[in-house]
């Protein structure tokens, strides 16, 4: 009879452990490099499927526009604050793939900053002109091996660019789209 209990105990152990919810993880903390830029991300868990992702980089760009007239290649920084909806973590958690980093597919609201700080790699001492963008997106992350991942994304939004600082007669609003690719390292 102890055989029989102790049987049904630990199999029953078994299907509670499986039982349990999957979630974003708590915290998560990474460096990421994509073609466009440098980035070093932290994403703290609002709910199980919700993660505030928090990210300081800089943005790689080639701007032959009417701001940047004569600057071939600039580097500026960027804040981010975008909030991530992961909707698949329990699908994939079922199909036993996996979820450790966020690994998965996830919705965004992408936020994000270009101060007047500085522009690195500004030859013709360009003006900095600061710009801020409010951008929807749809992504997914997945894992190659224990630390490293990839990330891509597509989505279209709103920016506005505050052109007076450089001399123009009017700031600008605009369409603006996000596509990203990048490869990452989690700590």
């Amino acid at each position: 009879m102890k055989k029989v209990f102790l049987t049904l105990t630990l199999c029953g152990l078994a299907l509670i452990a499986k039982s349990q919810n999957t979630s974003v993880e708590k915290s998560t903390y990474g460096l990421q490099t994509g073609v466009l830029g440098l980035w070093v991300y932290n994403e703290a868990k609002l709910t199980n499927t919700i993660a505030l992702r928090t990210e300081l980089g800089f943005d790689f760009g080639i701007w032959e526009t009417t701001f940047y007239d004569d600057a071939p290649f600039l580097l500026t920084p960027v804040i981010v604050i975008e909030p991530r909806y992961y909707y698949n973590l329990k699908k994939r958690s079922e199909k036993s793939k996996r979820t450790d980093g966020n690994s998965g597919n996830f919705i965004a609201l992408k936020m994000g900053y270009h101060p007047e700080w500085f522009v690195l790699f500004n030859p013709d001492d360009v003006p900095v002109v600061r710009d801020f963008s409010i951008i929807p997106t749809w992504g997914i992350r997945r894992n190659i091996g224990e630390h490293f991942n990839f990330e891509a994304g597509i989505g279209a939004g709103y920016s506005y660019t505050y052109a007076e600082r450089a001399g123009y007669s009017k700031d600008k609003s605009e369409m603006e789209l996000n596509m990203h690719l990048r490869i990452g390292y989690r700590l």
